[in-house]
Formats: structure tokens, sequence, C-alpha cells
């Protein structure tokens, strides 16, 4: 039986940048906080750490220093996700000699796949690598959603795990759950549907959120998994208006801009992202504030 890589709430971390390339001290600073927060996994490279702005380079560079900062305190998993198989082949391989836990792998995004072509996409990627990998879908982001029917048929790999779901339809995770095994699992790809994903049976969730709270992420997810529905989906409640704020622009827009009012100089965003609008720039500070979160 397959074990699930993590359980709990993971950072979705982000990637601070300074003079042009990946700031290794600023990245090594956010590891600690998450770490000693509680967070139960690091996934490096993947959207919010801007990874399709990063040169392959970079983006090994940063899975490598995660992976030894992190000095096995929690898993590391690695996005090595691509719109080409043959490159997130080489990805995939590349970060598990660095020494990745695991890989997150995205949908191929704008050739927009048939269910059978995501089939042998992700079985060639998990034939080509040892490592477990769990699935990302986040279809609003990529054009192309993973049916209930296709996670039964990929289950079925031993190196595939799980997905990363953020398709936004509680129905579909629902047939997921029901069509696959107990050991296919589920971690929540969306902050605001941690606490009803793990009602139905899911792990987690891998957090943007996280990145600012990850104390009361890895609570939320704890509640969760100690059946304390109540106080979770009272928490759950209570985080809701900061985490829409962090999606008030296209992440990870918000949540780095929020970084940076808090202190922690994580740096500019890459082109073709840029700073949020005068607007949501007051909305995003004006969180911050009413969640004690800016320096005093």
């Amino acid at each position: 039986m397959k074990l699930p890589i993590f359980t709990g709430s993971g950072v979705a971390i982000v990637t601070p940048f300074s003079d042009g390339t990946v700031d290794l001290e600023a990245m090594g600073r956010l590891l600690d906080f998450q770490i000693s927060s509680g967070t139960d996994a690091i996934i490096v490279c993947g959207t919010t750490g801007e990874a399709s702005t990063m040169t392959y380079r970079e983006r090994m560079q940063a899975i490598a220093f995660c992976v030894e900062h992190a000095e096995g305190r929690v898993p590391v998993i690695a996005g090595s996700g691509s719109n080409s198989t043959e490159t997130s082949i080489a990805l995939s391989r590349d970060a598990e000699r660095a020494g990745a836990d695991a890989l997150l792998t995205v949908t191929p995004y704008y050739n927009k796949a048939t269910q059978e072509g995501l089939v042998r996409h992700f079985t060639t990627l998990a034939d080509a690598v040892s490592s477990p990998m769990i699935l990302y879908n986040v279809p609003s982001r990529t054009g192309v959603s993973i049916a209930p029917e296709t996670y039964a048929r990929l289950s079925a790999h031993p190196n595939i795990h799980g997905v990363k779901e953020a398709s936004g339809s509680l129905g579909a995770v629902q047939r997921t759950r029901a069509l696959c095994p107990e050991d296919f699992y589920i971690w929540s790809g969306n902050d605001d549907e941690t606490v009803p994903i793990c009602a139905l049976g899911g792990k987690g969730v891998i957090s943007v959120a996280a990145n600012l709270i990850p104390a009361q992420m890895h609570q939320l997810v704890s509640l969760c998994l100690a059946n304390d529905f109540a106080a979770a989906g009272a928490l759950q409640i209570q985080l809701k208006d900061l985490i829409d704020a962090l999606f008030c622009e296209v992440n990870p827009i918000p949540v780095k801009t929020a970084l940076n009012l808090m202190g922690w100089k994580v740096g500019t965003l890459r082109l073709p992202l840029c700073e949020p609008s005068e607007a949501n720039l007051r909305r995003i500070r004006e969180t911050l504030e009413r969640y004690s979160l800016l320096p005093q």
C-alpha cells in the first residue's frame, strides 16, 4: 500500500528574487520560518514559486537548496511539470537527483490534452522516475482538467500517490474518492476548500496562505485530521477574508506583495506578472492589518 507523502499543511513556497537571481539567503529565512511554525512539507518551484518564469538552472538551484536546508525535517516536493512530456521527464529526473522527496506534476498546459493523452503523459513520467508523484489539477490555469475516471486509471501506477486538487469541484472530489483506492491521496489545492476536501477524505492542503500564516494552516488541517470539523470550520471561516485577499489578483502577485509588506523582502515578481493595482494593494495592506500581520 502506498503511503501519503505528507499529511497536514504543505506550503507552496514563493521564490525570492534579488538582482535577477534566486535569493537563497531570503529563501533560507522563509524555510526556517515555515518549519519552525509547523508546516508539514515544502513545495518548491510550483505556481506560487513562479517556476514558469525561472530558468532550468534556477529551478534546480532552488530545489537543491531547499533539500539541503530542510535537512530532512520535512519532505521537499519539487514542481517538475511542463507542457512538454520530455521536458517534464528531464525536470523530474534532475529534481530526483537533487534529493527531492517527491514530485508535483501539473497537467500539460496549453496543449489541452485528451484524457487518454493525460494518462499517457503521467504514466510516461511515472515510469521515468522512482520518486512518488503528486498530480496537480488546476484547470483555471492550464485549460484541461483530470476526470475522476482518469484518476482511477492513473492510481494503479505505483509511483502515482495522489493529486493536488484545485478544480474547485467538490462533486469531482467525491467521485474521485469513490472511484479510487484508499492509497490514492487527495490534497486541497485551494486554501478555502481545505476543510470540505479533508471532510471528503483529503490528507491536507498545499497552501498559498501558509506563506503568511503557517501555524494557522497547520492547525486547520490538524483539526480536520482529528475529526473536529466544528472547530476546523470556524477557523476556515475566520481565515476566509485573508485567503480571498491573497487571490484578489492572479497568484502569486498578492502573496508576494503581502510578504514584502510583512518585511520578508522576497523581491519583485517576474514578468509577465507585475505589482497589483493600487486598489488591490490597499486591500492587501488593510487585510494584513486586520489580521495583525504587519510589523509593529
